[in-house]
C-alpha cells in the first residue's frame, strides 16, 4: 500500500469494537498538527482517546498482509485502503502495536482493526529501535 494524502477529519465507524473498548463503535480521526501521519482517534460521546500512525512513515519495511477479504470488508479497493498502527506513548518512548493494524477506508469512514495469530509482528515495537521482519 502506498502513502496517501493525509485525512484531516474523519468520521470512523469500526464493524465491532476495539479490543478493550467495548461497546464503543463510532469515532472521530484528526489529524494532529505538526506530526505527519499522526492521529487522534477519540470516542464520541465518551472521552476515549487513541492515537494512530501511518507506519510507512515510522517503521521501515512493515508490509502486514492485507487479503482482499478484509478490503472488501470496509468496502475499499487495494488503491483504498489505509492501514494504520495504534501508537501508545510512555515513559520509555513510543511504542506501536504491529501484529493488530487498523484498516480503513478514508472514503466512507469504514474500519476494522484486523488482528494477527502469529508473531510475526510484535504487539509492542519500540519506535526508532524496531525494524519490521
Amino acid at each position: 500500500m502506498t502513502v496517501t494524502t493525509e485525512i484531516t477529519d474523519l468520521d470512523i465507524e469500526f464493524a465491532a469494537s476495539l479490543p478493550g473498548l467495548a461497546p464503543f463503535t463510532s469515532f472521530r480521526l484528526s489529524r494532529i498538527e505538526g506530526a505527519q501521519g499522526l492521529y487522534a482517534l477519540r470516542s464520541r460521546g465518551e472521552e476515549v482517546r487513541l492515537f494512530l500512525v501511518d507506519p510507512s512513515l515510522v517503521v521501515a519495511g512493515y508490509a502486514p498482509r492485507i487479503t482482499p477479504a478484509m478490503r472488501e470488508g470496509i468496502g475499499a479497493g487495494e488503491d483504498d485502503a489505509r492501514v494504520f498502527v495504534v501508537a501508545n506513548p510512555s515513559d520509555d518512548g513510543v511504542f506501536v502495536n504491529l501484529r493488530a493494524p487498523v484498516l480503513l477506508n478514508p472514503r466512507t469512514g469504514a474500519a476494522v482493526q484486523v488482528i494477527f495469530d502469529d508473531a510475526s509482528y510484535p504487539l509492542r515495537a519500540r519506535l526508532g529501535a524496531t525494524a519490521a521482519p
